[in-house]
């Protein structure tokens, strides 16, 4: 079976990231154990990401590269904004246990658009945020293999078409630095799910 709109899949794979000349980091794995599983062509992954394992089968073995424009886009320093620090208060004291450097925290645009955000620097009165995907402009490495692919349930399908989080690493607000998916995010940084 072949993989195709509708199909089941669940693969392998070790993420690597850096631009010409220099050393890939390995940003993230998936492994056999917690493998990274969506449904084809539901717009639970980034469509290059598809595009590359169309047509593949349990088995296929991949190695691929999509430039930040494939990905996540180019690193956008007008996405980076200070927020007044008393937006994130709770009960008149500021949340410490959230907002510090390096955390992922969730956000609203005025539309009510999910965004995950970075917090760079908290200051006196402004919170320094990054709402930059943590991939965009680098160049995604894949190396891996396809492990499933099987026509997907009837309840897998509602999942995926009803917003549910299927893929996600780098999008979800985990694999940022980690090694391996959660499985609570259902795995994998081809992800279109959350801000990008």
């Amino acid at each position: 079976m072949e993989i195709k709109a509708g199909k089941f899949v669940a693969a392998t794979y070790d993420l690597f990231v850096g631009g010409e000349g220099e050393q890939p980091e390995l940003m993230e794995k998936a492994t056999a154990e917690v493998p990274l599983q969506f449904i084809f062509g539901t717009g639970q992954m980034l469509e290059a990401f598809e595009d590359k394992l169309a047509g593949m089968k349990q088995g296929s073995k991949f190695d691929f590269k999509l430039e930040s424009e494939q990905a996540y886009g180019e690193y956008q320093d007008e996405h980076v904004m200070d927020l007044p620090r008393n937006m994130f208060e709770v009960e008149g004291k500021f949340d410490e246990e959230v907002i510090f450097p390096g955390n992922v925290i969730p956000m609203m645009d005025n539309m009510g658009n999910r965004m995950n955000a970075s917090v760079v620097e908290v200051k006196d009165d402004v919170v320094v945020l990054d709402f930059n995907h943590p991939l965009a402009g680098e160049t995604l490495h894949f190396v891996g293999e396809v492990i499933e692919v099987r026509d997907a349930s009837e309840e897998e399908l509602k999942q995926a078409m009803g917003g549910g989080c299927g893929g996600g690493c780098g999008s979800c607000g985990c694999g940022e630095g980690e090694e391996s998916c959660s499985t609570e995010a259902g795995g994998g940084c081809g992800s279109g799910c959350g801000c990008h």
